[in-house]
């Protein structure tokens, strides 16, 4: 039995609630439950309850067992002086508030009816991925749809807390926050925090500076991400290194201390080296990029903005000093479309927040024109009937995996709430 279950009884009233005793045989009365405010302190706030011939007006808490009052240390938190009535599963031992008075407890369990067990039994059974693998497919879709938008804004305040975080970090320079953030994301999830190290150790006013100089964009990548080799025989790579050189000078760099970058199972179009290339190619063409990514609105203005190619040197090159056959390595719609879920996305969200703006309708319909993503989640809840057709469902449903599923809070989300209910 879990504590959420018995919040979920309370709140919804699933239980027989006439003709109900507490644990000293005074007839209780539910006039109003209270609320359920997921705050620090009891359970629900502002119930009335008429217990005997008292009306009281106050608090209810609730726990599996009696002790758990003074497991959680209550009777020394003056937060729970005012609550009314101890609604337990289990009633194993007295309770006293801080003034030593005696609580009156309601056993719930005397008033839960089978049916409602068994329903939260087959909800929370083990099952080999999630709990309601087996039901989900039945709540309907416009009810998950509905569930879905909650989780993908949910998901977007989780994200917007790293932005925040950087924010701080730069005094407020968002050009330097979209920079951070562009840079962790070229590097995918092997080489993203690298990245994210190496951006950051190169202040954006350098960026600014350097910007109009491809090549010096270039070195001030791979300097700060120790790709530059030791020995160079091509001209090119010989000139990188003393722009690097010159450039840590200039502007008093220091190298960060940062693990090996990741080769090894990418694609070679996905080697680090091409994707700072890239990252250089698209702060060296595009001026008014902060502008630009905070204006766009469509998948088609996503795809103008991030068709970027390299320089010419890697146009023929993979890796330094292995001259490959030249390809053109434009940024695909598909890396591009990541760009927009994990980058532009939530930073015109951030933005706009921060600014009291709402840009939610623009974001979803942006989403529901990119493809959904294709990973082992996805593919699971595919699998369990739910229906995935585009990005905004697919990081809906990443984030009810990861913050609902994962941590079994069947009790917190709508679709475990709505099984019960049926």
């Amino acid at each position: 039995m879990k504590e959420d279950f018995l919040h979920y009884v309370w709140q919804y009233k699933k239980f027989a609630f006439s003709n109900l005793t507490t644990v000293s045989g005074e007839l209780l009365t539910i006039v109003s439950g209270g609320q359920y405010l997921k705050q620090a302190g009891p359970d629900f706030f502002n119930a009335q309850l008429i217990i005997g011939s008292q009306k009281w007006a106050g608090n209810v808490e609730i726990h599996v067992k009696s002790s758990d009052w003074y497991l959680h240390g209550h009777e020394q938190d003056e937060l729970y002086d005012n609550v009314i009535l101890h609604v337990v599963w289990e009633h194993d031992a007295p309770v006293f508030r801080r003034d030593n008075s005696e609580l009156p407890v309601l056993v719930l369990r005397d008033y839960v009816s089978k049916s409602v067990l068994d329903s939260y039994q087959r909800l929370v059974t083990p099952k080999t991925w999630i709990y309601c693998e087996s039901q989900i497919k039945g709540v309907g879709e416009l009810f998950l749809r509905h569930w879905m938008e909650r989780l993908f804004f949910e998901r977007l305040e989780r994200k917007s807390i790293s932005i925040k975080r950087l924010l701080a970090e730069t005094e407020n320079d968002w050009e330097a926050v979209l920079f951070y953030l562009l840079a962790k994301n070229f590097g995918l999830n092997t080489n993203g925090a690298v990245f994210l190290k190496v951006a950051q150790s190169v202040p954006f006013a350098v960026i600014r500076k350097e910007r109009f100089d491809l090549a010096n964009l270039e070195a001030l990548f791979f300097g700060q991400a120790d790709l530059l080799p030791l020995e160079a025989e091509e001209t090119y790579v010989i000139d990188l290194k003393k722009r690097y050189d010159y450039l840590v000078h200039k502007h008093q760099l220091q190298k960060p201390m940062i693990g090996p970058v990741a080769f090894f199972k990418h694609r070679p179009d996905n080697f680090p080296t091409i994707r700072l290339a890239q990252l250089a190619m698209l702060y060296h063409q595009k001026e008014q990029l902060f502008s630009e990514m905070l204006s766009l609105r469509f998948k088609a203005e996503v795809y103008e903005l991030f068709r970027v190619s390299v320089s010419s040197y890697w146009q023929v090159h993979y890796q330094f000093e292995k001259e490959s056959p030249k390809k053109s390595k434009t940024l695909s719609n598909s890396f591009i479309e990541l760009l927009t879920i994990n980058t532009l996305v939530p930073f015109q969200f951030a933005y706009a927040s921060s600014r009291g703006q709402d840009v939610t309708e623009s974001i979803v319909s942006l989403l529901q024109t990119i493809v959904a993503e294709k990973n082992s989640i996805i593919e699971k809840f595919t699998n369990f009937g739910v229906p995935v057709r585009d990005a905004f469902a697919t990081q809906s449903l990443l984030q009810l995996k990861q913050e609902y599923c994962n941590h079994g809070k069947c009790m917190h989300c709508a679709i475990g709430l709505q099984l019960l209910k049926s």
